[in-house]
């Protein structure tokens, strides 16, 4: 499966972005053995969208004293970066994993997947267990199939058929797809979770938009969710999507702690350091960058599988560096994009 792309251009040469080298050194069997959230650590369910609530010096204090009692840390993005101390996805009577050995992540990417599926069952009684396919490896980091799903925010998530539960994921022909059910659980995710983005073939976009419309939804909410007013739509197509959705959430607890504390965890040895990413213009060699990044010309080789000390212009190579990057600040998580009737509920209870 090829990389999801939703971010901005990259700069035209250098880009620093948070690559990780290999396995974290919190392994799987190092886990918190119960998917509770990690003691002692202030909650951010109420804490201002720009300002979370949490204590960064006792944070750190506490990655220097025991790593593993800070909970779940997604680092990076999506597509470069880490996942620590995550919890495996459960078991449950409304979902069945596909691949339980690649269904980590934090406790809210979980919650977050079984609030929606549990909205669907609450409105539609008996519906079929759902597949739930990979979301994380254990160790975070690179994951087959995937270039993204690599910091504990990514689920891959069955489709409803008219056919019943399925054993696997299954391509969907529009007039196979279980439109209410399958809408009803895009709905909650939207509606229920700290979604960024759900990716999903257009074919199916287009059976959903149908039948949210009979259902009576917002035209406007939906033409800004489906992004038909702009390119910034949550629900957005993506080629070989067709018998399952991809969903993205932000964590406010596990990206705000971990980029709290990702500096400390790199000194400690915790984590791995980070790498650059760097376009290579004419006449820059290989020792050229070592000097530059402070590394070697066998580091740079390694990191990207060169078999000779040959560079190309143009060409983005891994650049291993020693030191974690500067911070980029606090993580800003959006106010939920709700239809009109939830969003006046909300304000009527504020």
């Amino acid at each position: 499966m090829r990389q999801l792309n939703d971010k901005p251009a990259l700069a035209p040469f250098l880009t620093v972005v948070l690559l990780f080298a290999g396995p974290a050194a919190l392994r799987a069997g190092d886990q918190p053995s119960e998917a509770h959230g990690p003691a002692d650590l202030p909650s951010l369910e109420n804490a201002s969208l720009t300002e979370p609530a949490i204590d960064g010096v006792a944070l750190r204090v506490t990655a220097e004293r025991d790593a593993k009692a800070l909970g779940p840390l997604s680092i990076g993005t999506p597509d470069a970066g880490l996942l620590l101390n995550p919890v495996p996805f459960p078991e449950g009577a409304f979902w069945k994993l596909r691949e339980p050995r690649e269904s980590w992540a934090t406790h809210e990417t979980i919650d977050f997947v079984v609030t929606a599926i549990e909205a669907v069952e609450a409105r539609y009684p008996g519906s079929p267990r759902l597949v739930i396919g990979d979301l994380s490896n254990p160790e975070g980091g690179r994951i087959d199939r995937h270039r993204s799903h690599q910091a504990g925010r990514d689920a891959d998530i069955g489709l409803y058929y008219r056919s019943g539960e399925v054993q696997d994921f299954r391509t969907a022909r529009p007039k196979e797809l279980d439109a209410t059910r399958t809408w009803a659980l895009v709905r909650a995710l939207v509606t229920d979770t700290d979604i960024e983005r759900i990716f999903i073939d257009r074919s199916l976009m287009r059976v959903l938009y149908d039948e949210a419309v009979s259902e009576g939804e917002d035209v406007a909410w939906l033409a800004d969710i489906f992004g038909r007013t702009s390119d910034k739509g949550i629900i957005q197509h993506e080629r070989r999507h067709k018998d399952h959705l991809h969903a993205r959430f932000y964590n406010r607890r596990a990206q705000e702690a971990g980029r709290l504390v990702y500096p400390t965890l790199v000194e400690t040895g915790v984590a791995p350091p980070p790498f650059v990413k760097h376009r290579v213009r004419g006449g820059e060699t290989l020792g050229s960058l070592a000097r530059r990044y402070g590394t070697s010309v066998r580091a740079i080789r390694a990191a990207n599988g060169l078999s000779s000390s040959r560079l190309r212009a143009g060409r983005s190579y891994t650049i291993p560096i020693r030191k974690a990057p500067v911070d980029s600040g606090p993580v800003i998580v959006p106010a939920r994009r709700l239809p009109p009737d939830l969003s006046a509920r909300a304000l009527a209870t504020d």
